[in-house]
Order: C-alpha cells, then sequence, then structure tokens
C-alpha cells in the first residue's frame, strides 16, 4: 500500500504539478503585469489599511492573519528541513522561484474568492474556489471535487503533519510522551474550533504576528553571528540549484530535478499559492478598499512573508550549521532543533518546539476554518453533521501526534496535489475575470479614488456575484 501512495505522489510532482504550477505563476504574472514586483509597495500600504470593519465582521487583516496561520507552520520549519535533506541546498532556490511567481497566482485566487463569495445565515462571508467554480464557471461538479480534496487535505491530513511535528519537537525538546502532547492538542483545538469562524479569526490575530516576529528575530541573531559565512551559503544555493556542484559527478540531471522537485514541493505547502486554500480565508474579510482586488494584493504578501522570509529563516539556521548530513535520517523538526542548538546551546530546541507549538497550533485552528467552509458548500452542514465532522478532525490530530511522519507527508502531498490541479484549471478558465478585476481597480486608484467594487460595469459577473456579498 505504502509503495502505492509513494507512486502516486512521484507521478503527480514529477510529471504534472511542477509544470502547472510554474505555468500558472508565469501566466499570471505576465497578464497581470508582473503585478508582484510593480505593486509591491502598494501591498504593504493596503495590508497596513485592511483592520476596517464593522465589529461583527472579519477584518481584511484578520483574514491575513488567519491564511498567515494556516501558512506558516510545519512547512516553514519542518518542510524547508525535509526539502533540504531530500533536495539538496538548491531546493531553497526553487522554494523562492515559486513564490515570487506563486504571488500573481495567489492574488488570482483570492481576488476571484471576494469577488464570488456568500453570506452564510449567520451574517458571514463564505467563499473560496468551491464558490467560484459553481458560480463563475457554473461547474458545481467541479467544486464539489475541490471541496473534498480540501476536506480530505486541510480538515485531516494536514492537521495530522501539524500535531505529529509539535508532537516531535516536544519530545526531542522535554521528553513528553507523544501521546501526551497528542492529547492536549485535542482539547486545545476542540476549545477554539467549536468556537466558530470569527473565534477563530481573532485567536490568529493575536497569536499569529507575534510568534512569526518572535522567530524571525533570532533567525536574524543567528545570521548576524554567521554574518561572515553567509556569501558561501547564498553561492551554494545557487550552484546546487543548477547541478554546478554535481556536474562533476556526473549527476547533475538528478540533483536537479531533486533539488526543484522538492523545492516547488515543500514551497507548496507552506505558501499555498495556486492550492486555493488561503482563498477561503480571503472570502471571509470584508475588505478596505471595499473592492475584491484589495484582498488579493492582502494575500500576495502573505506568500512573500511565509516563503521569502519565514523559509529563509530556517534555511539559513540549518544552512549555516553542520547538521545537514546525507543519508543520517535526521530530517523534519529534529533537524531545525539540531541547528539551532549548534548556534545558541540547549535553548535553541525549547525555543523551536515553542516555535512551531504556536506555528503549527494556529495551522491546525486556521485549517479546520477551511474545511467548515467547504462542508458548508456541500450542504453538509446540520449540526449534527459538523459536531461529527469536527470530532474526526479532532481524532486526525490525535493521529498525526502518534503516526508515521513519512506515510503522513506522502499523503499530505497527494491531496495537495489533487486540490492544486483542480484550483488551477479553474484559475485559467476565470483568467479573463482577473484581469478586469486588477484593472477596475487600478483605473481607479490612478484616478485617486478609493477603489470600490461596482458590479454593474461587469454584467456577465453582476449575475453571477452573491447579491447580499456586495450590497
Amino acid at each position: 500500500m505504502t509503495d502505492i501512495i509513494n507512486s502516486i505522489s512521484a507521478l503527480l510532482w514529477g510529471q504534472v504539478l511542477v509544470y502547472l504550477l510554474i505555468a500558472a505563476g508565469l501566466f499570471f504574472t505576465f497578464r497581470l503585469g508582473f503585478i508582484q514586483f510593480v505593486q509591491f509597495p502598494h501591498m504593504f500600504k493596503v495590508m497596513f489599511g485592511s483592520r476596517k470593519c464593522a465589529d461583527n465582521e472579519i477584518s481584511s487583516f484578520q483574514a491575513f492573519c488567519t491564511s498567515l496561520a494556516a501558512r506558516v507552520g510545519t512547512g516553514n520549519m519542518a518542510g524547508v528541513a525535509v526539502a533540504l535533506y531530500l533536495g539538496g541546498p538548491g531546493a531553497i532556490f526553487w522554494m523562492w522561484l515559486i513564490a515570487l511567481i506563486g504571488m500573481a497566482t495567489s492574488f488570482a485566487e483570492s481576488t476571484l474568492a471576494q469577488a464570488y463569495k456568500t453570506k452564510d445565515a449567520d451574517g458571514n462571508f463564505r467563499g473560496g474556489p468551491a464558490y467560484y467554480m459553481q458560480n463563475g464557471l457554473g461547474k458545481r461538479w467541479m467544486g464539489t471535487l475541490f471541496s473534498l480534496c480540501l476536506i480530505l487535505a486541510f480538515g485531516l491530513v494536514f492537521n495530522a503533519v501539524q500535531s505529529n511535528s509539535i508532537a516531535a519537537a516536544f519530545e526531542v525538546a522535554f521528553d513528553v510522551p507523544k501521546y501526551i502532547v497528542g492529547i492536549c492538542l485535542v482539547i486545545g483545538s476542540g476549545i477554539i474550533i467549536f468556537g466558530g469562524l470569527k473565534t477563530i479569526s481573532r485567536f490568529a490575530e493575536m497569536v499569529v504576528p507575534f510568534m512569526a516576529l518572535a522567530y524571525l528575530l533570532v533567525a536574524l541573531y543567528v545570521c548576524a553571528i554567521n554574518f561572515t559565512a553567509l556569501p558561501d551559503v547564498l553561492v551554494l544555493i545557487i550552484k546546487s540549484a543548477f547541478g554546478i556542484e554535481q556536474a562533476g559527478a556526473g549527476a547533475i540531471g538528478y540533483g536537479v530535478t531533486q533539488a526543484m522537485i522538492q523545492g516547488i514541493k515543500r514551497g507548496l505547502f507552506s505558501n499555498e499559492a495556486g492550492m486555493g486554500s488561503a482563498a477561503n480565508a480571503a472570502a471571509t474579510a470584508t475588505p478596505y478598499p471595499p473592492h475584491p482586488a484589495s484582498q488579493g494584493y492582502v494575500q500576495m504578501l502573505g506568500v512573500f512573508i511565509d516563503t521569502i522570509v519565514i523559509c529563509t529563516a530556517t534555511a539559513s539556521l540549518i544552512l549555516l550549521s553542520q547538521q545537514l548530513v546525507p543519508e543520517s535520517g535526521v530530517m523534519g523538526i529534529e533537524l531545525t532543533q539540531a541547528a539551532l542548538q549548534e548556534h545558541v546551546g540547549n535553548w535553541g530546541t525549547y525555543f523551536i518546539a515553542i516555535a512551531i507549538l504556536f506555528f503549527a497550533f494556529t495551522s491546525i485552528v486556521a485549517n479546520y476554518s477551511y474545511a467548515e467552509t467547504n462542508l458548508m458548500f456541500l450542504e453538509h452542514n446540520s449540526n449534527k453533521g459538523m459536531f461529527i465532522f469536527r470530532l474526526v478532525v479532532l481524532g486526525m490530530v490525535m493521529f498525526g501526534a502518534v503516526g508515521e511522519l513519512g506515510l503522513i507527508w506522502t499523503l499530505a502531498d497527494i491531496s495537495m496535489g489533487l486540490m492544486a490541479i483542480v484550483n488551477v484549471i479553474a484559475l485559467f478558465m476565470l483568467s479573463g475575470v482577473v484581469v478586469w478585476l486588477s484593472k477596475d481597480y487600478n483605473e481607479q486608484r490612478k484616478k485617486g479614488l478609493i477603489p470600490t467594487f461596482d458590479k454593474s460595469k461587469h454584467p456577465k459577473l453582476a449575475k453571477e456575484v452573491d447579491p447580499a456579498a456586495w450590497e
């Protein structure tokens, strides 16, 4: 069974997704006029003004923190270490590349999620790829397929990945048995996910910025004390990415392929660009400026912070140490812990354990919110059904804490891959709407106006969006 699962993962990532994601990133980069580079300062401007909303609504900043909570987790700390171990230092270059071009893809999916969002019975905004597949493309079957993949990936498998990393880190740092950590995670997660969507958003808003800043400060300290070695690390990444080091050994093709696959795979797991997951958080916001594209800019920044900033911080910790040893079996969160311990002493192991607890725990609750939105899309949102689903999610959290890492990661890769394929196809089909919304937003900016969405300017779009969501 394990061999079959590994074969499916290898097919998805080796033959399909690597090329599909790069194609999507390049396509939207060109069609949107290199938006992630040309409009880079504007992303920060929108984000800093994004806390405006009514008391009973979710602000763009809260939605940003929720998506960042899901993004910043195991992928940044354990995933980077896995990529380095399996793909070598060159994997980091491909991680950067997929993030930079993926920012444009993230803009596309988040803008569409805002445009096609709906208002539920409790007054919350809901949306995401399933909703723009149904309302924008008229293909409910496609939205159903995406929802099922997302529920499997984020509601179940990814939460197992997160709890697995927390349990492993606490076992190394504090010698706490994994099952004890699992029980504590189940209790903590249960309290928050039973509190609803707004509880999750407020929790993320409080925890994520603080912990991300603390982790970055530690990484910057390590880089500062190893300042002279940083140029060598950069050269190593570039050489490894293009097989310059392997050329003499005749292994250039295999080395580059592994670096590319592992970098893109782990980069996508971390920043989620093109996967369609963060779009679910983007749809929950009441954006400011009141235009779908403004949330696109905010979520684009999330990809940058996740990969270019936080993943690079982890890679620097590891590559500046002597802990990355091929065939040693030390990878994942244990490798990150060992690297920081080498730099700062024993407290580094404890710090990583605490950091992964906050990062991965917030990912668990944010992942659940994505799954809940898609369960509602499938119209299986009865109180009894939702209660049972929440119990299953908590069961997967427990399973992940005590389960086997390799199998869990592979299942995560497959479910993530299927999600991404369905979503990217939909993005290509709706690219005209993305381009129009981007142009409409920037034309209003050029006139000195606060960009405001007027659906009547696009008659086809006016018929497809939820009138209650864009009154």
